[in-house]
């Protein structure tokens, strides 16, 4: 593709993460990453219905509909908890699907919509890691868009190189982050 302005990149499910808030809790809190996240389903769709005439068929468009499913080990985060409510007690979240390989002027892009929790499956095997897969309501249509990330977000999602030193914010433990070493 020579003289495309953009390079095609393929993506892969590793970089897509999810970000969760209660939407009443907007004005105060961050939205937080899902931690030990293994998958994210998500399934916008809508149904056609055609009517045959004798000129031929007329589609007809319902509403958009989509599905969103994400599946994790499950943890002691506010975000497993924060599950509970919104199933339970009917709390609406605000969700953002982000894709950290799509960057552009510094910001990610993602999908944002409300959601309730509809059902979360919590599986328990002796000889695994305790697994959640829950499925969202979402309300209306999802928005796409463009955001920034917090400062720890790269933290959060994959840990980053570190000095042997003590760390103590700033300094990285005496560390030099080098990607090309």
């Amino acid at each position: 593709m020579a003289g495309t302005a953009e390079e095609l990149q393929f993506l892969q499910g590793i970089d897509t993460v999810v970000y969760f808030r209660k939407l009443k809790d907007a004005a105060n809190v961050a939205g937080k990453l899902l931690p030990y996240q293994t998958s994210a389903k998500f399934d916008p769709s809508k149904k056609v219905d055609t009517t045959a005439t004798k000129d031929g068929m007329v589609p007809t468009s319902a509403s958009v509909e989509t599905d969103f499913e994400v599946e994790f080990i499950n943890s002691t985060s506010s975000i497993a908890d924060m599950f509970y409510d919104s199933l339970f007690d009917n709390e609406k979240l605000e969700v953002w699907l982000i894709n950290r390989k799509r960057v552009k002027d510094g910001r990610y892009y993602a999908w944002y919509f409300h959601a309730t929790v509809s059902e979360d499956e919590n599986d328990n095997d002796a000889d695994d890691n305790s697994t959640r897969d829950t499925s969202f309501s979402v309300e209306g249509v999802p928005q796409r868009g463009w955001t920034a990330l917090p400062d720890d977000a790269k933290d959060q999602i994959n840990y980053i190189f570190k000095g042997v030193e003590k760390d103590e914010g700033a300094n990285n433990g005496g560390g030099t982050v080098n990607p090309k070493a």
